[in-house]
């Protein structure tokens, strides 16, 4: 048996952890790999952290692409190793005309769940404009789905499996940059670079509309280092890169955006 008491100790996401945690143990009592549903990023760092304590388990994650950010999380006994075939994931697509009524991710996530599937059996869907959308679901779910998602907002729409191959993942758009800050301070940080005032950048930290590595962080005195992604709600994310001490005993970052 796990330690569970150990592993939920101050969890963010108590629930959550709790029921990957019954997975983990699933995996090591059957000698079989356990996977979960769709995780968000916070509810997935916070599992890696805390089963990459236990020597005895392999975790493996892989929502599609590679730029997924809702998860599923692969778990088995270390011994018997793991790999991103072995997670299962299937792909749809939802054709429609949405060049006089367009629809948002919200609308698409909002039709799907509105067929009565619950978020964690969702993951990613991808955009495309006028045409409609492509979706990242449970492979137990896209039958039900392609027989019973007809309509997002006004418009009809066809739903279809497709393969993998089919994506169409467009690379994240980034601006490179460099600023010198007095201090790693995330609100000093993170104003440079979402271009914001720091003191509604402080005000959004309050708020916890900002989280650095997936994890709510609400102090604006919080200190970021190099590698540390921060993560702002409706504003995308920016990535930490290389810190120095200039002459004047000042910290010149690079930092990348990503919208």
């Amino acid at each position: 048996m796990l330690p569970r008491d150990s592993l939920l100790k101050g969890v963010e996401y108590r629930e959550e952890m709790a029921r990957i945690i019954d997975l983990a143990d699933q995996a090591l009592r059957t000698w079989e790999m356990a996977v979960t549903d769709f995780l968000s990023p916070p509810v997935l760092v916070e599992a890696q952290e805390r089963l990459g304590r236990l020597t005895e388990l392999e975790t493996l994650n892989w929502g599609g692409y590679p730029q997924a950010e809702r998860q599923r999380l692969a778990i088995n006994r270390a011994d018997l190793g793991l790999d991103l075939a072995q997670i299962p994931l299937a792909y749809l697509e939802i054709v429609g005309n949405f060049l006089f009524d367009s629809a948002s991710h919200r609308d698409f996530l909002g039709a799907i769940l509105g067929t009565g599937i619950v978020r964690d059996k969702v993951g990613d869907i991808i955009l495309l404009g006028e045409r409609g959308a492509q979706a990242i679901v449970l492979p137990e779910m896209a039958d039900f789905l392609t027989l019973h998602l007809v309509q997002v907002r006004s418009v009809p729409v066809k739903t279809r499996v497709i393969d993998s191959s089919e994506l169409k993942i467009r690379p994240p758009q980034k601006k490179e940059m460099t600023t010198v800050e007095a201090s790693l301070r995330l609100d000093a940080v993170a104003s440079a670079g979402f271009g914001l005032s720091r003191s509604k950048m402080a005000e959004a930290i309050s708020r916890g509309d900002v989280r650095v590595n997936w994890k709510e962080i609400t102090q604006p005195s919080y200190s970021l280092k190099a590698g540390d992604l921060v993560t702002f709600r409706g504003k995308g994310r920016l990535e930490i890169g290389d810190v120095s001490i200039t002459k004047k005993d000042r910290y010149r970052l690079q930092l990348t955006r990503y919208v």
